[in-house]
C-alpha cells in the first residue's frame, strides 16, 4: 500500500493481489466485494485477440481485469451505473495500467446504444442482479441492494441490450440462479440469442446447483449442451482441485 498512488486508493479501501500477471484490484471491505461468481464467469468466457467486449454491471471491475490477465482482446467496455463503484473500478484499471484496453462507462446498461453502435460487439458478459424486487427491498439506494436486486435493470434489460449490441454469431455469457433459468432461456430465444452451453455449479457434490453458467449465440442454431457440473467444495469443506485451478492460487479465502 505504501508504494501506491494515494489518489488511486482511498483510506477506507484495500488493494487485493489477484496473483495473476501482477494484477490487483481496489475494494471497499464495507461495500460489495467480488465473489466466486465473477471468477467462474471470467473463466467460462472465451474471447479472441480481435474481439470487442461489453460487460454489463462491472461492479469493482473484476471481470475485465481478470480477462485482461487471462486472455487477449481488442477492447472492453464495462458499464456500471453506480457512480462510486464505477469510480473504484476506473481506479483499478489505472492501477493496472489497462486504460488502453478497458473503458469503464458510468451509465445504466439500458443506455448502451448511446455509447456503442448496434451489431458491433463480439462478446457480452454479465453477472446481473439475481433477485427480482417482487418482494420489495429495504433500501433501494444501497450498493449491495443494487448489485443483488433488479432495482435499476432487469434480466430482460440485459438480454435485450446484449442482443442489440452483438454481431451475428456473437456470444452472450452470463451467470445466474437456477430458479431463473426458464426466464433466461425464454428471453434469450425471444431476442434471437440461442442457448448453446450450460454448466451447473454445485456447492457440494451432494447439494443441488445454486448458480449456473450459460453461453448464448446471436442467431445460432438450436444445439444446447450441458457440461458436467462444477463442484465447489469437497465433502470435507475444502475447495475442489478444479476451483483451485480456476483461481490459479493456493489461498483464495481472501476473496470470499
Amino acid at each position: 500500500m505504501n508504494n501506491l498512488d494515494p489518489k488511486l486508493v482511498m483510506p477506507h479501501e484495500r488493494v487485493d493481489d489477484l496473483q495473476l500477471e501482477g494484477l490487483k484490484i481496489i475494494q471497499d471491505p464495507k461495500g460489495f466485494c467480488f465473489g466466486i461468481d465473477a471468477v467462474l464467469l471470467s473463466h467460462f468466457v472465451k474471447v479472441k485477440r480481435t474481439h470487442r467486449i461489453v460487460e454489463f454491471g462491472t461492479g469493482t471491475g473484476i471481470i475485465p481485469i481478470l480477462l485482461a490477465g487471462k486472455t487477449q482482446f481488442e477492447h472492453l467496455y464495462a458499464f456500471e451505473v453506480q457512480e462510486e463503484v464505477a469510480d473504484m473500478a476506473s481506479r483499478s484499471v489505472k492501477l493496472n495500467h489497462l486504460e488502453d484496453k478497458i473503458e469503464i462507462i458510468r451509465a445504466n446498461l439500458k443506455a448502451a446504444l448511446s455509447y456503442l453502435d448496434k451489431g458491433t460487439i463480439d462478446t457480452v458478459v454479465s453477472n446481473p442482479p439475481y433477485m427480482s424486487t417482487d418482494g420489495g427491498i429495504k433500501n433501494p439506494s444501497d450498493k449491495k441492494a443494487i448489485s443483488r436486486h433488479e432495482v435499476l435493470c432487469t434480466l430482460e434489460d440485459v438480454i435485450v441490450n446484449a442482443s442489440v449490441l452483438l454481431k451475428p454469431s456473437g456470444n452472450l455469457y452470463m451467470i445466474h440462479r437456477p430458479n431463473r433459468l426458464a426466464d433466461l432461456i425464454y428471453l434469450c430465444k425471444q431476442n434471437k440469442l440461442e442457448p448453446k452451453e450450460i454448466r451447473m455449479i454445485q456447492p457440494y457434490a451432494h447439494k443441488k446447483p445454486n448458480i449456473f453458467l450459460i453461453r448464448c449465440t446471436k442467431g445460432g442454431r438450436p444445439d444446447l449442451k450441458f457440461h458436467d457440473p462444477l463442484i465447489v467444495r469437497t465433502d470435507q469443506g475444502d475447495y475442489t482441485k478444479e476451483i483451485y485451478d480456476i483461481y490459479g492460487m493456493e489461498n483464495i479465502t481472501v476473496f470470499e
